[in-house]
């Protein structure tokens, strides 16, 4: 990167080879609130681990009892690592039974590399 770029193309390029994890929920009985506390519970949990960027709840706007918890990573190896830790799958435990299971592992979360930014 040019010692000459803007600031958005400083922005841009600090993006590439970021990772983001999207984990797809559904509120039982349109119970938002189960999925919104287990994020916070989750998140609290979280906050700390290495290479963890930050996070955040998103809501669908065509279905309000969709929501997919997106969070950000440095890069691929540092959530890799994360995943295999002993404490992964006990620290998200609240979120995982009100994940998309039903619709098979596809629908229920997926990893993205950032390959261009803007």
């Amino acid at each position: 990167m040019s010692v000459h770029a803007s600031p958005r193309e400083r922005r841009a390029g600090d993006a590439l080879g970021r990772v983001h994890v999207l984990v797809y929920a559904s509120a039982p009985g349109g119970d938002a609130r189960a999925v919104e506390d287990a994020y916070h519970t989750i998140s609290r949990d979280l906050e700390g681990t290495p290479g963890l960027l930050g996070n955040v709840l998103l809501r669908s706007l065509a279905d309000p009892g969709s929501f997919a918890v997106m969070s950000e990573w440095r890069d691929a190896a540092a959530f890799r690592e994360w995943e295999r830790t002993a404490s992964h799958r006990d620290t998200t435990a609240p979120l995982r039974p009100l994940q998309n299971a039903g619709a098979g592992p596809a629908a229920t979360f997926g990893v993205y590399e950032v390959v261009a930014a803007y």
